[in-house]
């Protein structure tokens, strides 16, 4: 297939700036297969699902990952922590040029400039013993995505955070969970619906759009991830009680279709992915799927297109601009179901 094929128009005014208050009040769009489309909430999802279905959550949780510093020369620099390697040193992009060698200068701890890539990266060292996370804390600023056009607030440090992430390592959120609420996710148990979680430390990549005519020219960024063993035995008692697994978020589907594509099937796994999910093919695990608007000509789009197929796909993204749906990672959401 062609990248075009997953270009869209969409104007700049929908484009949300600011996260809706409560985070349920989000207007959903709701796509059963054969049936016209329904215009509901976010907060209407206990009712949408099944008792018997299982709802799959990343539990990843966010840094403020966005450290400003200052090079040795006293020139301002911007550092991204992306992810740390086995070794304690930090994968990171650095504004600017840089060299290795470079020191740059943090509030509490200089890191040094150990290794520089081809593709833009920067490998950074910290001083020994230092809380890199607990530094992110402290003097980060919140990632917020390239398309929100302002700075980021304090409280983006709680907005752009799901309820019940426990797990630091993403700079980017998990947009679809950003909706849920402690008081719907109890309503949701009451009616029976099982959860579960998986991991991803979701990466810059996520934002980056296609860049190749062919989608078998694309080569996808590698994101860490993980599928528990309860999660397995979960999805089958789930299939058992003739139920459905329902994923929040385009990384629940790319973490569990990775682990099912494991030489024995579906099985507990921990890794690297860099699967990339377009048509012709199909998910092996994920029934239903929670999800945001997704930027033209991104994989995320793409991977929707696996359920939804390309035709109801720009039906279905006409339609949200028409009725003013918000878009992206502040944004709307839609729920793709059988």
């Amino acid at each position: 297939m062609k990248t075009a094929d997953f270009d869209y128009h969409l104007p700049a005014e929908l484009i949300a700036q600011e996260a809706i208050e409560p985070r349920d009040a989000a207007r959903l769009l709701v796509l059963r297969d054969g049936e016209a489309a329904e215009h509901r909430h976010v907060r209407d999802l206990a009712d949408l699902l099944r008792p018997g279905d299982l709802l799959v959550l990343n539990r990843t949780r966010v840094i403020p990952a966005r450290l400003h510093g200052r090079k040795a020369t006293g020139g301002a620099v911007e550092v991204l922590l992306i992810h740390p390697q086995p070794d304690g040193q930090w994968v990171c992009l650095v504004g600017g040029k840089v060299r290795a060698g470079s020191v740059i200068q943090l509030d509490g701890a200089d890191l040094t400039v150990t290794e520089c890539r081809e593709d833009g990266e920067r490998v950074v060292s910290f001083p020994a013993g230092c809380d890199v996370i607990a530094l992110a804390e402290r003097i980060g600023h919140v990632p917020l995505p390239p398309y929100i056009a302002r700075p980021d607030r304090p409280a983006d440090r709680e907005r752009y955070q799901t309820v019940f992430g426990d797990r630091p390592g993403s700079v980017a959120a998990p947009t679809a969970s950003l909706h849920l609420t402690r008081a719907l996710l109890d309503r949701i148990a009451s009616r029976g619906i099982e959860r579960a979680f998986v991991e991803l430390a979701i990466g810059p990549g996520t934002f980056k759009p296609v860049d190749t005519e062919d989608l078998a020219d694309f080569r996808i960024h590698a994101e860490h991830a993980a599928c528990p063993a309860v999660t397995v035995a979960a999805i089958a008692a789930c299939r058992a009680r003739g139920g459905r697994v329902v994923a929040v978020g385009t990384t629940v589907v790319r973490t569990l279709e990775t682990a099912a594509r494991q030489p024995g099937g579906l099985s507990e796994w921990s890794g690297w992915t860099s699967l990339f999910l377009h048509p012709p093919q199909t998910f092996q695990v994920v029934d239903a799927l929670l999800t945001n608007f997704h930027l033209p000509r991104s994989s995320l789009l793409m991977l929707v297109a696996c359920r939804l197929g390309l035709e109801r796909l720009h039906t279905a993204y006409a339609e949200a601009v028409r009725e003013r749906y918000r878009f992206f990672s502040y944004g709307d959401a839609m729920l793709i179901t059988p």
